[in-house]
């Protein structure tokens, strides 16, 4: 190994040997209060783009469709493969 190597190779070590000692110091954050909090809270949710009454009525009306579906869905799936296999583990005992 050459000088030059070496001298990148203890300055990489150096550096590493500061990151190292940087992650063991413990941070210490800085704390807001309640009042601060529910302000900040309050402007994001003033940012927040609310749907409309007909856009939620909407939206609604969909989820329990979908819902209603899925578990229908569900529902016949379980009971046609409860039956299927009751069937076969009946014809297989006989």
């Amino acid at each position: 190994m050459n000088r030059e190597m070496r001298r990148l190779q203890a300055k990489e070590e150096e550096r590493a040997k500061k990151r190292r000692q940087d992650r063991s110091r413990p941070t210490k954050k800085e704390r807001t209060s309640i009042k601060q909090f529910v302000r900040e809270v309050r402007q994001e949710l003033k940012k927040v783009a609310w749907p409309s009454r007909q856009e939620l009525i909407t939206y609604t009306a969909v989820v329990f469709l979908v819902t209603t579906a899925l578990t229908l869905l569900i529902f016949g799936l379980d009971w046609a493969f409860n039956r299927t296999i009751f069937t076969f583990l009946e014809n297989a005992a006989v």
